[in-house]
């Protein structure tokens, strides 16, 4: 049996906090440590919610109040001088890439003469292939590789701008989520309730629809609850949109937390109405903790997690009516929540850190 190579790797992300992007970055780093390989971790802003393995360079420490050019400059220099005195083996890139100058920059200079491995998170493309794709595409096709996080966006974006130099590894969950204790909210004793949580940014996750179509399901007539889990810039909004509706006390709004285990496991469902994802950590968590999903049907993402009537409803169409319905079936359907809450764990057991670590591995390892 042939020994398997160790080989210096740096993650690179804006940040480890508060989201799905940032969760599978830190994750990442333990599933890379956990298979022996050096890990460092590069992120821009100084934000660290989640845990992580290996050295990191936390060049957002570096940031003040008033942030000019000379200051950025002098992080980049830092960063760059950081990249070629450690020598990596691979580079690999989180962050989100919707300025073409910008990409431009870090590959003529940043990255030049590394190699690296770009990973495209969202299926919105002007988020990771700027607002110039043809042009970024030709930087993509002199990556080591360009991994996408679902077969969509391997298939319909990637593949179709040419960057054939591509592969789809989902996110990953970790089972230990299980076991950790983490603080069941005394308001949400003995109630039942329906969730959803993330970023509270309503362009991208449109927890205003999710907000109609509990109002109109009318399941709160029958004390469910309505919890959305999560801080962020339309937290006013949604919160004042909840207070015009007749069931707004039965609305809860809570603040983030890193360690929402205990919420999501008391959860009837977990519910994920967003405009646009990459692979939502948010259903492949829940049904990792044994909780049903309820998910609008959108490009990338629900349908390579979701078995409808499986382990969830997958909703065809962005359409409050159809929302409102499944949201009542998952809630007044005992036999049908059963089936569901029964293949929850089961359907998720491929995307386990130890499932998506020994992918990543082999990356390293057939690429390197």
């Amino acid at each position: 049996m042939v020994a398997e190579k160790k080989f210096k790797v740096c993650l690179v992300s804006i940040s480890l906090a508060k989201g799905g992007l940032e969760r599978s970055c830190a994750m990442l780093s333990q599933m890379l440590d956990a298979h022996g390989h050096e890990v460092h971790v590069v992120i821009l802003n100084d934000e660290i919610d989640y845990p992580y393995s290996g050295k990191m360079l936390n060049l957002g420490k570096m940031k003040t109040e008033k942030d000019s050019m000379v200051k950025r400059l002098l992080r980049f220099r830092k960063f760059r001088n950081y990249l070629k005195k450690e020598n990596f083996d691979v580079i690999i890139d989180h962050r989100p890439k919707n300025n073409f100058e910008r990409e431009l920059f870090y590959s003529k200079f940043m990255y030049r003469e590394l190699q690296k491995i770009y990973v495209t998170h969202s299926s919105k493309k002007t988020e990771y292939l700027t607002e110039n794709p043809a042009a970024f595409s030709k930087i993509c096709k002199k990556n080591l590789l360009n991994v996408a996080v679902s077969k969509y966006i391997e298939n319909e974006i990637l593949r179709k701008e040419g960057i054939d130099n591509s592969l789809t590894i989902h996110n990953a969950y970790n089972p230990t989520w299980e076991n950790e204790i983490g603080e069941f909210p005394n308001i949400l004793q003995n109630k039942k309730y329906i969730l959803s949580y993330g970023r509270l940014d309503d362009s991208i996750k449109d927890f205003s629809f999710l907000i109609e179509a509990f109002s109109q399901s009318k399941v709160w007539e029958k004390d469910v609850h309505l919890v959305i889990l999560g801080d962020g810039k339309d937290k006013e909004i949604l919160q004042n949109l909840a207070a015009s509706k007749p069931c707004v006390k039965q609305i809860l709004f809570l603040p983030f937390t890193n360690t929402p285990f205990e919420i999501i496991k008391n959860a009837r469902c977990a519910t994920l109405t967003s405009k646009y994802e990459g692979f939502p950590m948010v259903l492949v968590e829940s049904l990792s903790l044994g909780t049903p999903v309820v998910s609008l049907d959108i490009i990338s993402g629900p349908s390579e997690i979701v078995k409808h009537q499986k382990n969830g409803l997958l909703v065809a169409e962005r359409s409050l009516p159809l929302f409102a319905e499944a949201i009542q079936d998952v809630c007044f359907d005992d036999a049908l929540y059963e089936t569901l809450k029964k293949n929850t764990k089961s359907s998720v057991e491929r995307f386990s850190m130890k499932s998506i670590g020994e992918k990543w591995n082999k990356l390293l390892q057939d690429g390197l």
